[in-house]
């Protein structure tokens, strides 16, 4: 595994999954090449919520009742991917989510600038004392 060039532009995907989807939507992102960190993939921020929503008419909810507000046990994925892989991502990402329409943003996060090394780690960190 080759690390991602820290000049790759990144994007941010933040996605809301019910927690007991939570490992396969995981899987398929770092296997879609989301969350690359250096010698590290699969790198990922998961924080437990809760979701709230309400199935109009013609929806075909994974979870609840047409016309009935429903609360589920969800976590909020955080992952960082090449921008040149967001059609990728996005797919794997609608292909593991059990949602019809999964909720979910993505937007671009700013170069790390050249205080970081090929790695991603800070340059002239201070050793141990």
């Amino acid at each position: 595994m080759t690390p991602e060039p820290p000049s790759a532009e990144q994007h941010c995907l933040v996605v809301y999954v019910p927690a007991t989807h939570a490992e396969q939507v995981l899987q398929a992102l770092g296997d879609a090449g989301a969350g690359r960190a250096g010698h590290y993939s699969h790198v990922a921020f998961v924080s437990p919520g809760t979701g709230r929503f309400t199935p109009l008419p013609g929806a075909e909810p994974a979870i609840g009742e047409v016309g009935r507000p429903e609360q589920v046990d969800e976590v909020r994925i955080e992952t960082l991917y090449p921008a040149a892989e967001r059609e990728r991502v996005l797919r794997a990402m609608a292909g593991a989510h059990p949602y019809e329409v999964p909720a979910f943003a993505t937007f671009p996060v700013h170069d790390r600038g050249p205080s970081f090394d090929e790695q991603g780690r800070l340059r002239g960190r201070p050793g141990p004392a």
